[in-house]
């Protein structure tokens, strides 16, 4: 027996044992109360032991970053080890250890007494981060079981690593370059803003001589669409044309350089000297006195006008490079109008976390004028061979200010013999060369038409092949 289960009004209980407590309480049982003095036990002889991490903001390639662990124990700290995970967790590289059984430099170390635990912390530098260095990483904290020795309690906190890498180049092209010129219809043109080596992807917009550009997203046409136009239809009505470029100059420019039928008043073109010769019928060139080429440039304007402004369709695509940085292609595409876009100045501008300020780069949509030609040798012989190149373009009013880089998209150039075939038999050649081997006599005063042209205009220039004898 274990003392009384039955007490009387205003004596005590009796509580020898458990069994007083499970008659008199009704709360609890055996197992219950042996749970909860092993817990006890356990307690007295493990400890507690809690770790965390400070969480970080993202950072930039070439930051120092310092990671913190931060853990509270009343038991003997056995060791720290951090590690950074890779490969999606399957692989844990150890960067940092500290033995508290072999190392007693704290160096990294910083603890102090509170309410009799022990506080610690653990930091870990990372000087000039990389992209590599990207991803998460893990704080492990070991003491000693209080029973034995021979046993180490852990816990562990983990923490992201985000590095942020701004661009490093920006350009801007056009698609589908070197194009011709299209004289009688519209046609879609295309630039394409190239940003690579940004992390997180950047954001690209575009701008049209300073104002930012609404545009529509692009939306790819389906299988079962109406064809490769479905992607660019909107309902919005045409808006008005562009005051800043529609004047009656440009406009009597255009016009000027048609004859009265409405074909092309090609200055000199097909046949040169023809206004030379009017009233001069025995003129002759003479040879002797023309040892520097005669150079014609004529220029050519569509032979349509746009009525509307034109709508701007926006589409980019993300590249992942080795590098873990992002590649962005963005695009725009409107119906090019040579009247109103050539001289128009479009920049591409880029927005990043990492940047402090926008990234951009910008070009000037411009015709060909005309190219300036470089004949060798410059007294060409019979049994020569002769090169015509193009080195840059004429600009201004003078002759000799020539530039490489006015013409925006780069432009097509296209070799022709007036009134007749080249040296090889062919009707054209393309590039920016032109070799004629072996020149016979019969070239002497030949006439060789040099045309570049892009999506905003064409341009014609001239030169005239000098044979002297030998």
């Amino acid at each position: 027996m274990v003392g009384d289960t039955q007490p009387r009004n205003g004596e005590p209980l009796k509580t020898d044992g458990v069994w007083d407590l499970l008659q008199n309480k009704g709360k609890m049982t055996v197992f219950s109360l042996c749970f909860l003095l092993c817990a006890d036990l356990l307690d007295l002889a493990v400890g507690y032991l809690t770790v965390t991490i400070e969480s970080l903001p993202p950072v930039v390639v070439g930051d120092t970053v310092t990671l913190k662990c931060n853990f509270k124990t009343d038991g003997r700290l056995r060791e720290i080890v951090w590690y950074r995970v890779t490969d999606g967790g399957t692989i844990k590289q150890k960067i940092f250890t500290y033995d508290a059984m072999f190392n007693t430099n704290y160096s990294h170390m910083e603890d102090y007494r509170r309410r009799e635990d022990l506080v610690y912390q653990s930091t870990v530098r990372l000087p000039e981060v990389r992209i590599s260095d990207n991803g998460p990483y893990e704080c492990h904290v070991g003491i000693y079981d209080r029973a034995t020795r021979e046993k180490v309690v852990l816990a562990s906190g983990n923490v992201f690593l985000t590095v942020m890498s701004p661009p490093l180049s920006i350009s801007v092209v056009a698609a589908d370059t070197p194009a011709p010129f299209s004289r009688y219809q519209a046609q879609n043109f295309t630039l394409v803003c190239i940003v690579s080596g940004g992390k997180p992807a950047p954001t690209v917009y575009f701008k049209r001589d300073g104002e930012l550009i609404e545009v529509i997203p692009y939306i790819q046409p389906t299988a079962g669409g109406e064809g490769g136009s479905a992607g660019l239809k909107d309902s919005r009505p045409p808006r008005p044309l562009i005051s800043r470029e529609l004047d009656d100059t440009k406009m009597q420019k255009s016009l000027s350089l048609l004859d009265l039928d409405g074909r092309s008043a090609r200055l000199f073109t097909e046949n040169p000297l023809r206004g030379h010769t009017q009233g001069a019928p025995g003129f002759e060139p003479s040879p002797a006195t023309e040892i520097i080429p005669e150079t014609v440039v004529s220029r050519e304007f569509p032979r349509w006008v746009q009525s509307s402004d034109p709508l701007y369709y926006f589409r980019h695509v993300h590249i992942p490079l080795n590098d873990g940085t992002v590649e962005v292609r963005a695009m725009i595409t409107w119906t090019l109008n040579p009247q109103l876009d050539n001289d128009a100045l479009f920049s591409c501008e880029v927005k990043h976390p990492a940047l402090s300020m926008p990234m951009q780069a910008e070009i000037t949509l411009a015709a060909p004028k005309g190219p300036k030609l470089l004949m060798s040798p410059t007294r060409a012989k019979v049994g020569d061979t002769v090169r015509i190149t193009v080195q840059g373009f004429q600009v201004g009013v003078t002759p000799h200010h020539f530039s490489q880089n006015e013409v925006f998209p780069e432009p097509l150039f296209t070799w022709t013999r007036v009134g007749g075939r080249l040296l090889d038999g062919s009707l054209e050649h393309d590039g920016k060369e032109l070799v004629l081997e072996r020149v016979p006599a019969e070239l002497n005063g030949s006439m060789y038409r040099c045309t570049a042209q892009n999506p905003l205009g064409s341009t014609d220039t001239h030169t005239r092949l000098i044979v002297f004898g030998e």
